[in-house]
């Protein structure tokens, strides 16, 4: 189990989305509530391997335990980009050997543009829906090389997040999950993406009405949530999602049962502020 981090509960968090608040009257999530949970699920899981070379990106490659090993070379935007692209609808194990068949099949990304058959399909297909994302992936490629003379988006690591947004958002099928992703994965910047786990467990909790959309959940969730602990909250309530069999849809719907005594964020389910500042 790692040592219990102590820190102050962070100053209200700077708004990146411009789009406006959909929940104006919804005061959750607090920074300190955001905090507690984090540390309950940092205490409860440790940080999540899957991300860890992630994590490392963000520190600028130092790893905080001084580990000797070679730390991660930092992906390509776009490779980053087309990871997450194939992992729509599949499973990010599936997703990555259907990327591994893509860069084996075709070393340039120029080459993805030019060729004309469906090598494209048969490289991804294993990750799902070849014939839709191969659709999706030539005509990006062929957009940047046309609006940039070249196919590369390193130059988005110069932008803010919003300026990112626009950029990525004018690509057929990437969506603002997509490029959230890329946002806080590949680029190291402050936003946190809601997939259905993260859905799910904040509308359990209260941080976001039950009846929220993704795409209002984002908003709100980015507007509540302190940019130093979205990272961290994010990749944890995932993996949380996938391992706690008591997070399902209905879940701490009943707090007296003991199905519920393992979960963490049993005792979190809408708590109010006033309570959890009393710990």
């Amino acid at each position: 189990m790692p040592p219990k981090i102590k820190r102050k509960a962070p100053a209200s968090p700077a708004r990146h989305d411009p789009s406006p608040e959909p929940y104006p009257s919804h005061a959750s999530p607090s920074s300190a509530q955001c905090l507690a949970v984090r540390d309950a699920l940092l205490a409860f899981h440790g940080f999540p391997e899957e991300f860890a070379p992630f994590r490392l990106l963000r520190l600028g490659g130092r790893s905080p335990n001084r580990d000797p090993r070679p730390q991660p070379l930092s992906p390509t935007v776009l490779d980053g980009l087309v990871i997450t692209l194939l992992s729509q609808n599949t499973t990010d194990a599936i997703s990555r050997r259907a990327f591994a068949s893509l860069k084996a099949a075709f070393p340039s990304w120029d080459q993805v543009v030019d060729e004309e058959g469906k090598r494209l399909e048969d490289a991804i297909r294993c990750g799902g829906l070849a014939t839709t994302k191969a659709a999706r992936i030539r005509a990006m490629l062929r957009d940047v090389r046309e609006r940039r003379g070249k196919i590369c988006l390193e130059y988005l690591r110069e932008l803010s997040v919003d300026e990112v947004k626009k950029e990525l958002s004018r690509f057929k099928g990437i969506g603002p999950k997509t490029v959230a992703c890329v946002l806080m994965f590949y680029l190291q910047k402050d936003d946190f993406p809601v997939d259905t786990h993260v859905l799910r467990i904040t509308k359990a909790m209260g941080w976001v009405p039950a009846t929220a959309s993704r795409e209002k959940a984002y908003i709100h969730l980015n507007n509540k949530i302190p940019d130093d602990l979205k990272f961290d909250l994010n990749c944890l309530f995932v993996t949380h999602g996938k391992l706690c069999q008591s997070c399902t849809k209905k879940v701490v719907s009943d707090k007296s049962k003991n199905s519920n005594a393992a979960c963490p964020l049993a005792g979190y389910c809408c708590i109010g502020e006033e309570k959890l500042q009393q710990q």
